[in-house]
């Protein structure tokens, strides 16, 4: 039974299989991508910022300032240190948010100004300047807090959602302490710094969302109703000229550095689990019998692409010696024996009747210079084969 030949695919083939295999992977990485922009372009505008007294969204606190107002304290916004200490008296409550926007120079402005100071979620830098002594620790949990200190005893039972917890001096009070009872979620300096500072690690509980909630707006009016009025800094983003100088790797959160060490290492180990180790190399019947003129072929064509006349002729003068080197009474050792090549070509010259130069051209001459000449080198080998036969 005659095998034959597998079809040879096209170029238009390979590429329309190559675009099948990976279209399975695109089209879900494009169509992510369409809809993460339109999720982007169709997001509504928010209403206010986080803590913005005048917002009236789920996470300002204008509800609060209401509040207070009513209760006789009047609440000023300002959006600039500037502006807040041109407002602040020594009796005023300046209560702080979104201390990440404020600089160096707004930060020592805030602390050389009167009244007492509210810090809610401060930075580093904000705590060091503003409440010297009082250091972040860690996050609590969303949970309830009992006050545990005389200072807010009134407020009852406060929702704090997740909350930073402080380490703070030996002589500050520290209220809504963790179970262990060694951190607070709110911290107050009196005598240990020149004016009176509030340090508060979360502003849930005063967003208009959560006033409602527990003791909330207890803790909010305790907070807030001195009666020297409340000057509210919602600062606006720095410009280009009031920007700091702090450094790319200084303003990256360090929790960032070690995610992507913890994708480096997944990836790492991912590549060692998946990898193989290379064997040798195995031999494999053809699934079909392919005739030895494709091979030819084949290997014609991929000569002539590469302009290699050398390696083509190299490789018909090799075959022809191993074929008529046995024809001549010679071992077969003798075709690859630049030593025997005068006996060879003298062997031939008397076999066919050839001059011993054309003879010596066709079996052992140096490569063609163009393509005519490898194919009279090509007709003389087929001539030189039929005498000899």
């Amino acid at each position: 039974m005659t095998q034959t030949a597998a079809p040879v695919e096209s170029a238009a083939q390979v590429a329309g299989r190559r675009v099948r295999r990976w279209r399975g992977i695109v089209l879900p990485i494009l169509a992510l991508a369409v809809i993460a922009v339109l999720l982007a372009a169709l997001r509504p505008e928010p209403t206010g910022g986080y803590l913005d007294p005048e917002s009236p969204g789920g996470n300002g606190t204008r509800a609060l300032a209401e509040i207070v107002r009513q209760n006789g304290t009047p609440v000023t916004v300002a959006r600039t240190a500037r502006e807040a200490a041109s407002t602040a008296t020594r009796t005023t409550t300046v209560v702080v948010v979104r201390s990440e926007r404020l600089t160096k120079e707004e930060l020592r402005r805030l602390a050389s100004m009167p009244g007492t100071l509210l810090l809610i979620e401060p930075t580093d830098a904000a705590l060091k300047r503003l409440a010297p002594g009082v250091t972040r620790a860690t996050t609590a949990a969303a949970d309830f807090a009992v006050p545990g200190c005389p200072l807010m005893e009134g407020t009852g039972t406060v929702a704090f959602g997740d909350s930073q917890l402080y380490d703070a001096p030996d002589q500050a009070v520290t209220c809504y302490r963790d179970p262990e009872g060694n951190r607070g979620r709110l911290v107050a300096l009196g005598e240990s710094v020149s004016k009176p500072v509030t340090v508060l690690g979360s502003g849930t509980p005063l967003t208009n969302d959560e006033l409602d909630e527990e003791g909330n707006a207890a803790l909010g009016m305790e907070l807030l109703g001195g009666p020297g009025g409340v000057v509210w800094l919602m600062p606006d983003l720095p410009t280009e000229d009031e920007t700091g100088d702090a450094s790319l790797t200084e303003l990256i959160p360090p929790g960032v550095p070690l995610f992507f060490w913890q994708v480096f290492i997944a990836v790492v180990l991912l590549a060692l689990w998946r990898m193989r180790r290379l064997g040798p190399v195995v031999t494999e019947r053809l699934p079909v019998a392919v005739r030895s003129a494709e091979t030819v072929e084949g290997r014609a064509r991929l000569y002539r692409a590469a302009r290699a006349r050398d390696r083509a002729a190299l490789a018909l003068r090799e075959s022809a010696r191993e074929r008529f080197v046995p024809l001549l009474g010679l071992p077969r050792s003798a075709a690859a024996d630049p030593g025997k090549a005068e006996q060879v070509t003298a062997l031939v010259t008397a076999r066919t009747g050839w001059d011993a130069q054309t003879a010596g051209w066709a079996l052992y001459g140096p490569d063609p210079g163009d393509d005519a000449e490898l194919v009279r080198l090509t007709d003389l080998l087929d001539d030189l084969e039929k005498r000899l036969l």
